[in-house]
């Protein structure tokens, strides 16, 4: 028997999935995966048999018993049983919350941030500079039945009449909780300090309140930390218990569980801090598209709800436009065509592509979606507004500014994708070339994908067992798929704008503008790039740089296009550029397609 067994489940929308994580001689390593059904909705109403199927799929691929009685068998007992047990949830549309906040561009948005990084998905933001009229508020609250509020608003010290405001508006709507039943909404009270009392008085008796330090307790401080954990809090100790069969699920398991985006968050958190990495990681799904990232040490969450592949495929199509979609597809296809073939993918949203044709549609429409994902990503992952910056002279012709995003693709070390159409892409390769078309990565930077989805069951695995969480990591969860070079700069048509040389590879080679190359390189090894006078590629412009790139199941990707991405207007010269791009990863059409 293994000296350790760890089982960790995820029950999504639709699908709970289970792993196995032994640990022996070898140390930790993935043994297996099941899933099931999620069973949170009628006709089962208990989340419990979605689990207990999805790991007796396990026990049948491993031999391992891990129920007993009923339940998983937790701890072990001699050979039954495992030995922890983890669980994330996003079924029954996972946590969602309403913010509200006296400035939107201020308080309002540092708690979205809190909200976000705690796993929710906001539904609403409520501001006094909103542009909406007291009784639409009022109306909307009530209308959208969140499972829990989180109320800022003020700094420490300075008045208290908005935010009052704002809570005199949460007592007119009277809001419901969206599970109902004899139970009051959590409310999270994180504004200003001089106010508490009176919003104690106001609300406490109607809602299940609680008050923590203020998000912004001055204009230069944003503190979401204690905010973030009364809603992981809150939302264990009431959406969750009200939630069919969690009070159940929650007695089997080792740890507290978590929502499924706050577990991703914390393993993207974690593994920028244990590598000292920026990193920018990526879900996408039928429904949203969920971006993470840490710059500067600052970590940061969006979910982009109307941005996804199926069930919000036609909401890609009128936010991103259809010539924006076309653009991408290295042969032709009408407007009217690619639109029909759309609304089939959302009427039908589990079908997969059944062509070439149809997967390449997919792929641009992917593109697309995360462009817009990570462009919204932008906005909200910013420095703190409205707070006074002292400069100097040499600042000043910094674009830098308060308010400005931290979101720096020089700076980027790692990206990670994960979502069917990345981690299920035909060809690795695919996968590698959507994240470089919709991220536009600038320097040098590792692509990986996630396997199989594990990033949830091992993010909530770290805050039980860190070493399992980042050694399966590394080992079963990643695929490194190699490294991206992109010079950045003015560039001229035909101009030499990278030379690269790897001695260890007997390999030298000149990048002239606007071509995309794809070079074998399986293993990491040292590199010396040379850029162009006026060309940068990390190390400002025109100077050299030496680095160890990763390698990876795809190579190494040096995209001489420039930045932001160029595209040839005329669509005959466009997909026969495209088709002379895409051919070295696989991701044309064979020879007699259309074109």
């Amino acid at each position: 028997m293994p000296e350790e067994i760890i089982l960790a489940t995820d029950c999504g929308s639709t699908t709970t999935k289970a792993i196995v994580i032994v640990r022996d001689q070898g140390g930790y390593r993935l043994l297996a995966r099941g899933e099931a059904p999620t069973t949170v909705e009628a006709p089962f109403d208990d989340v419990t048999v979605g689990v207990l199927n999805a790991t007796r799929e396990v026990e049948e691929l491993t031999g391992l018993r891990l129920i007993e009685a009923g339940r998983v068998a937790v701890p072990r007992q001699g050979e039954v049983g495992c030995d922890a047990y983890v669980s994330t949830s996003s079924a029954g549309g996972g946590l969602q919350m309403m913010v509200a906040g006296v400035i939107r561009a201020m308080t309002a948005e540092s708690a979205e941030r809190a909200a976000l990084g705690a796993g929710a998905i906001v539904m609403d933001v409520i501001a006094v500079d909103d542009g909406r009229e007291e009784f639409e508020r009022i109306q909307r609250i009530r209308n959208l039945r969140p499972d829990m509020i989180l109320l800022s608003g003020g700094t420490d010290g300075g008045t208290t009449t908005h935010v009052l405001e704002m809570t005199e508006l949460l007592l007119a709507a009277d809001p419901q909780p969206r599970l109902g039943g004899g139970y009051r909404i959590p409310v999270i009270y994180a504004g200003n300090k001089d106010a508490r009392e009176e919003v104690r008085k106001m609300i406490a008796d109607r809602t299940a309140l609680q008050i923590v330090e203020n998000l912004r307790p001055t204009l230069e401080q944003e503190r979401l930390g204690e905010a973030r954990d009364a809603v992981h809090s809150l939302f264990l100790e009431h959406v969750m218990q009200h939630a069919p069969g969690y009070p159940r699920l929650m007695s089997w398991t080792t740890a507290d569980i978590m929502p499924t985006p706050h577990a991703v968050g914390l393993m993207v958190e974690t593994v920028a801090r244990e590598q000292e990495l920026s990193v920018l990681a990526v879900d996408i799904g039928g429904a949203t598209t969920d971006v993470f990232s840490v710059f500067q040490g600052v970590f940061n969450r969006t979910v982009s709800a109307n941005l996804g592949l199926s069930y919000s495929v036609c909401n890609v199509l009128r936010e991103a436009g259809a010539e924006n979609v076309l653009r991408w597809l290295p042969y032709q296809l009408g407007e009217n065509e690619m639109r029909e073939r759309l609304y089939n993918k959302m009427v039908r949203p589990t079908t997969i592509p059944q062509t070439k044709e149809d997967l390449l549609l997919e792929q641009a429409v992917a593109r697309e979606a995360l462009r817009g994902a990570f462009a919204h990503h932008k906005q909200l992952a910013v420095g703190l507004k409205g707070i006074r910056m002292e400069r100097t002279i040499s600042a000043g012709l910094s674009p830098e500014e308060s308010g400005a995003t931290l979101i720096n693709m020089m700076a980027c070390a790692l990206i990670i994708g994960s979502g069917g159409v990345l981690s299920h892409a035909p060809r690795r390769s695919q996968a590698a070339l959507m994240m470089i078309d919709a991220f536009e990565p600038e320097g040098v930077t590792a692509l990986a994908v996630d396997s199989i989805f594990m990033m949830p069951q091992l993010g909530v695995l770290s805050q039980v067992n860190r070493e399992a969480a980042m050694t399966v990591f590394e080992r079963d969860c990643l695929i490194r798929l190699g490294s991206c070079v992109a010079p950045v700069g003015r560039m001229r048509e035909g101009q030499v704008v990278l030379r690269l040389s790897a001695p260890s590879l007997n390999l030298s080679r000149e990048v002239k503008a606007g071509e995309l190359i794809l070079l074998p390189l399986q293993e990491d090894a040292e590199f010396a790039l040379e850029p162009a006078r006026g060309i940068d590629v990390g190390a400002g412009p025109g100077r050299r740089v030496e680095r160890r790139l990763r390698g990876g199941v795809v190579g190494l990707v040096v995209d001489g296009r420039g930045r932001p991405l160029p595209h040839e207007p005329d669509p005959g010269e466009r997909r026969a550029l495209l088709r002379g791009q895409y051919r070295p990863f696989e991701a044309v059409l064979p020879e007699g397609g259309r074109a």
